[in-house]
């Protein structure tokens, strides 16, 4: 029975793994989460490992406070970078199988054609500094698979979608960005590509093939489009405004467009990936 270790198990996408996993029957789970491993700590995260002794390795844990990290870098760094290294460090040289995840904010923003992974990343921000320094730690194990994956959303947790109901059902106008250019991902898709991609290699009916992918729905829009989705499906009457970046006041700088090119694990795992759009009504049946 294959040994699937999850770190970060009570964020969107780890709660979302947890949900999914109740449909592959025959593996054997362990949800983890601060309370019970730490990875920013090298001896609990050694002693973890070598007693539960994971096949597989889902690391979900992460920092994701994107302007906060521009006044606490270390506090991301530590869980974003080291925490990475010593899951690395502990596995290196075995067979365990590594799945990392990592963010758009490694890409530099200004581009104008969907990032491919052999563009060069140059992350902006503390944040995507932290993100990019995971990935490198993440590629010292040799069996170690990178996803990058962007506006992340869910029934769990908080995210864009929760705020964006929250402050339309409070206010008449919202203000939202409309010159940042991405593609929401439903962490419930994710999770399902997951593990589509864990058993499909477990089973045998796929090869591994290590390295760095991207992976979000189908589908661009801006922050004011995905907004304006947002109040229209709950029916609100509130009025959303575009504005532009400069004029929004974050503290981090965040990637003008970051579209992501997903042919590479489309190819090499046979994934079929959803619109934003159809995912979008999924969830939020589910709100």
């Amino acid at each position: 029975m294959a040994i699937i270790l999850i770190t970060g198990a009570k964020g969107q996408l780890g709660n979302e793994l947890n949900v999914v996993s109740k449909k592959f029957y025959g593996y054997d789970f362990i949800f983890t989460d601060t309370d019970s491993l730490d990875i920013t700590s090298y001896d609990q995260t050694s002693e973890f490992i070598n007693k539960s002794k994971p096949d597989w390795i889902i690391n979900c844990a992460a920092y994701n406070l994107v302007d906060q990290a521009e006044t606490e870098p270390e506090k991301a760094m530590l869980i974003n970078g080291t925490g990475v290294k010593n899951i690395t460090e502990v596995i290196k040289g075995s067979k365990c199988r590594f799945i990392h995840l990592s963010s758009d904010y490694v890409y530099d923003g200004l581009s104008n054609v969907p990032y491919s992974e052999e563009v060069a990343p140059n992350p902006s921000s503390a944040y995507g500094r932290s993100k990019l320094a995971g990935e490198n730690y993440a590629l010292l194990h040799q069996g170690s698979m990178i996803i990058r994956t962007s506006w992340l959303y869910s029934s769990f947790g908080n995210n864009f979608v929760k705020t964006i109901l929250r402050h339309g059902s409070e206010k008449e106008t919202l203000n939202v960005v409309f010159d940042q250019t991405g593609t929401p991902t439903y962490a419930a898709d994710l999770a399902e590509a997951l593990m589509s991609i864990v058993s499909g290699v477990i089973r045998n009916q796929i090869a591994m093939h290590p390295g760095i992918y991207n992976y979000s729905n189908e589908g661009v829009c801006t922050w004011f489009d995905f907004a304006s989705e947002i109040i229209n499906e709950a029916g609100l009457t509130c009025k959303v405004l575009p504005v532009l970046t400069k004029d929004f006041g974050q503290k981090a700088h965040r990637p003008v467009y970051s579209v992501m090119n997903k042919s590479k694990i489309k190819e090499n795992y046979g994934l079929s990936i959803p619109h934003w759009r159809t995912s979008f009504i999924k969830c939020m049946k589910l709100l």
